[in-house]
């Protein structure tokens, strides 16, 4: 759930907050730099937000409130299974474009949250992930080891896909047909695999995968 105090403001300017975390890192941005950004008193800021790590934690979590919604607009118009995937990578696609500075948020900083708020994402995390198995009617194929590591596997595919041709010059089409077709197959195999021992085995190679392929353009 959003923060009942979140503040005005910093929702105007939520879009230079993002970036200002994003481009510096969040360990090198202070309250008074974030202060200024919104416009606001330190202390002003400190009234609507304790620490920048409630910023931090308001921002992941209006990143997975959003991509939960999204499965729900997928979900509701009940697309056949094959589509239902291609919708999926078309919408996280999409999603990326729109929430560039969230997905590198989510993705590299939320280690900096305290336990409590590590936990409230986690299981924001966790919900998300469930909820695109059950969309694509993988989750009786698996052991719950299994359905754990194909959820997180799919989700960062899913996720991290939209950086991989980040440093190739395409045109919108091309791009995403190249990643729809690399992501979709991978999904595809995942979802239909000969043992459950082999989906788990298959599940951590792909994640394993996501994480080399994403890692230059996050450095």
């Amino acid at each position: 759930m959003p923060m009942p105090e979140r503040c005005s403001r910093f929702a105007e300017y939520r879009d230079k907050v993002l970036e200002l975390f994003a481009s510096k890192g969040f360990g090198q941005v202070g309250m008074r730099e974030l202060a200024t950004c919104l416009g606001l008193s330190p202390g002003s800021l400190y009234h609507h937000y304790p620490s920048k790590q409630h910023l931090l934690l308001d921002l992941i979590e209006e990143f997975y409130e959003e991509l939960l919604a999204t499965l729900g607009r997928i979900e509701k118009k009940a697309p056949a299974r094959r589509d239902r995937l291609n919708n999926l990578i078309r919408a996280h696609l999409n999603l990326h474009r729109d929430m560039p500075w969230h997905f590198r948020l989510a993705e590299r900083d939320g280690g900096c949250l305290n336990e409590e708020q590590q936990v409230r994402v986690q299981h924001l995390r966790e919900q998300y992930e469930r909820k695109l198995l059950l969309m694509l009617g993988a989750r009786s194929r698996f052991s719950e080891a299994g359905q754990l590591a194909a959820g997180h596997a799919i989700a960062a595919l899913l996720n991290s896909a939209p950086t991989w041709l980040t440093s190739h010059t395409l045109d919108e089409r091309e791009h995403d047909e190249l990643l729809e077709s690399m992501v979709s197959g991978a999904i595809e195999r995942l979802l239909a695999p000969r043992r459950a021992s082999e989906a788990i085995s298959l599940a951590s190679s792909i994640e394993k995968t996501s994480k080399k392929i994403q890692a230059p353009a996050t450095t």
